[in-house]
């Protein structure tokens, strides 16, 4: 991928959605709703305050996020769908 998100936002590729459902059920993709999880691909290098100082990004590459369900920007590039979205929009990061 050869895009380099500016500022305050990240680039996320999105977990798959679910195809069945715990009991079984399996989902058409009209029924799939697309998680709100995903890996962070590439991050700005943070927000600028009134003063020019650099406020560091909390998240990184490779660290798994929870985001808002309405943030963001679908992409697609060279095949892969990717979610562009601001740095507030990102709600916690999973750790193990």
């Amino acid at each position: 991928m050869n895009l380099k998100p500016l500022g305050e936002r990240v680039i996320i590729k999105q977990d798959e959605a679910e195809e069945t459902t715990a009991s079984g059920i399996i989902l058409t993709s009209s029924e799939q709703e697309k998680p709100q999880r995903g890996v962070v691909v590439a991050a700005g290098e943070g927000k600028r305050t009134n003063d020019g100082d650099l406020i560091p990004m909390p998240v990184k590459e490779g660290d798994t996020v929870i985001f808002g369900k309405y943030g963001g920007q679908d992409i697609t590039v060279d095949g892969e769908d990717y979610i562009i979205l601001r740095v507030d929009d990102i709600y916690a990061i999973v750790t193990k």
